[in-house]
């Protein structure tokens, strides 16, 4: 039963993968309690700092608000991203969809500052940033979802008897939905990365962002951990809840994983 631990390509038991990521977590933690790092606070420490985060900082409702504002702007970038990568499928939009995923090198700080300049209010800005920076992330990953389209795919959907509108959308749009699905999950973390950055620019509405600033500013290191770690199983329950949707309505994406 160990053995297959240690033996690449192995496919242990459900039940003994699961008892070693336990036993696993379970060392860490009591290497931070019994060994914690110099610098670093300890397990106790980060204990106290988020019981103190969520009776008297209002953790719980700053998380909610965070998470709010990064399905908005996931749904929204989303929305854009499938629209421009399907329509690479018309040689004229090819270039748009081909600048809109180089854009992706340009940095969040120039472009607060023409976006505030457009909008009229805070809210719009950060959400207005949010989007544009994982819809060109997602329009990468899609795009080349797209290109993985081969040709004897479309051959096949020609001997059928459809159209070539009637290809791309089976080929293209219904047969690459899990794998778009599962571009966003990865690019949901896009979002996360760039809120807390956002959310200390624009602070009228809160958000977990500009509690782990206020704590970093005061060096309330065991504070920050603590709101790190919150961020952290956010993120790992979302990953959760997205690979359980592709499992959900798309069954058959698990034939292509290798055995």
């Amino acid at each position: 039963m160990l053995k297959q631990l240690f033996t690449p390509n192995a496919r242990p038991k459900t039940s003994v993968f699961y008892a070693m990521v336990a036993g696993q977590v379970l060392v860490l933690l009591l290497l931070w309690l019994f060994y914690p790092l110099q610098l670093f606070p300890t397990l106790g420490e980060v204990g106290k700092a988020f019981r103190d985060l969520v009776t008297t900082q209002g953790l719980i409702q700053e998380l909610w608000a965070s998470l709010t504002t990064a399905l908005a702007a996931l749904g929204i970038a989303t929305v854009l991203a499938l629209a421009l990568s399907y329509l690479t499928a018309l040689p004229f939009f090819r270039p748009l969809a081909y600048a809109a995923s180089k854009m992706r090198y340009l940095t969040l700080t120039g472009l607060t500052f023409f976006m505030a300049l457009m909008l009229s209010s805070g809210h719009q800005v950060k959400l207005s940033v949010l989007i544009f920076g994982a819809t060109v992330y997602l329009v990468t990953g899609m795009t080349s979802v797209i290109l993985t389209t081969t040709q004897e795919e479309m051959d096949h959907a020609r001997t059928l008897g459809l159209n070539e509108w009637q290809c791309f959308w089976e080929v293209v749009v219904l047969g690459k939905l899990d794998d778009m699905l599962e571009v966003v999950r990865q690019n949901f973390a896009i979002i996360w990365t760039m809120i807390t950055l956002v959310e200390t620019l624009y602070q009228s509405e809160g958000g977990i962002g500009l509690l782990l600033y206020k704590q970093n500013r005061y060096l309330h290191l065991a504070g920050v951990v603590a709101i790190q770690i919150v961020i952290l199983l956010t993120g790992a329950l979302q990953d959760f809840v997205f690979e359980y949707l592709r499992r959900l309505f798309f069954p058959y994406a698990a034939l292509k994983a290798a055995k």
